[in-house]
């Protein structure tokens, strides 16, 4: 098996196994009446079921159709992602992110079916399922927080696997965050256009002072051809001789 192959099947086995585990303890909970108010350890943890049409920890910005419609696209969008950078990331990493798409998947399924159980509306009106609740409260001396709920929110194993999977990648995230992707290697055709095209310019002073030297020598090797304006001397005269005088 491959690297990716095996990155792939860690991946894809953790989101079914925390996608069926958030349901099958949802549905457990919702169908059992004597597990809807069940103190696990008294002051600390407890079942109480409860319906949240909503984010986690209850918030609501928007419609519940709405969103179910962003979650939906939120989990396509980091599957897409963590498919698209598998060979980049490590194992711990794939792990984490299918903790987060396994949890988004067993909500995304609440709304599906709870809408037509529940009877709540539409198909992407249904509420989330959350039983998990600590109850323990702050002691009175505390300034601030005294008497209050140390963690007032209600929520389901889902909610615990986004938790630890976005912790872990927050504590860890030198080791588990997968590095950016190396640059592609260039061709060899490639690499030497870039050469070309990096190559210093000739300079065009020092060329013509090269060429014009080079015709000055040519010049001064060719044989100087001796040129005048001045005719030819033509023939040369005798004087005519003084005739002696005759006594």
């Amino acid at each position: 098996m491959s690297d990716s192959a095996k990155k792939i099947t860690w991946f894809s086995v953790i989101v079914v196994i925390v996608a069926v585990l958030d349901q099958w303890s949802k549905t457990t909970v919702w169908n059992s009446p004597e597990l809807h108010r069940l103190t696990l350890i008294d002051g600390w943890l407890m079942f109480n079921l409860t319906t949240n049409p909503g984010m986690a920890m209850g918030i609501s910005w928007a419609p519940t159709w709405v969103i179910s419609i962003v979650a939906i696209l939120a989990t396509i969008a980091i599957t897409w992602y963590a498919m698209s950078i598998r060979k980049y990331a490590n194992l711990g990493f794939m792990i984490c992110m299918g903790l987060i798409i396994g949890g988004a998947v067993g909500n995304i399924l609440d709304r599906f079916h709870r809408a037509i159980s529940g009877g709540y509306g539409g198909v992407l009106e249904g509420h989330v399922v959350d039983f998990i609740h600590f109850t323990y409260v702050w002691p009175e001396w505390m300034p601030f927080v005294g008497g209050n709920p140390s963690f007032p929110y209600i929520f389901n194993v889902a909610d615990i696997a986004i938790s630890v999977a976005i912790i872990t990648l927050l504590v860890f995230a030198k080791w588990l965050l997968p590095d950016e992707p190396p640059k592609k290697k260039k061709t060899e055709s490639q690499d030497k256009v870039q050469e070309a095209d990096s190559a210093p310019a000739p300079d065009t002073l020092t060329t013509k002072t090269s060429e014009t030297q080079e015709n000055v020598k040519a010049d001064t090797d060719q044989p100087e051809e001796t040129k005048t304006d001045d005719p030819l001397p033509g023939p040369i005269e005798d004087e005519d001789p003084k005739s002696p005088g005759k006594g």
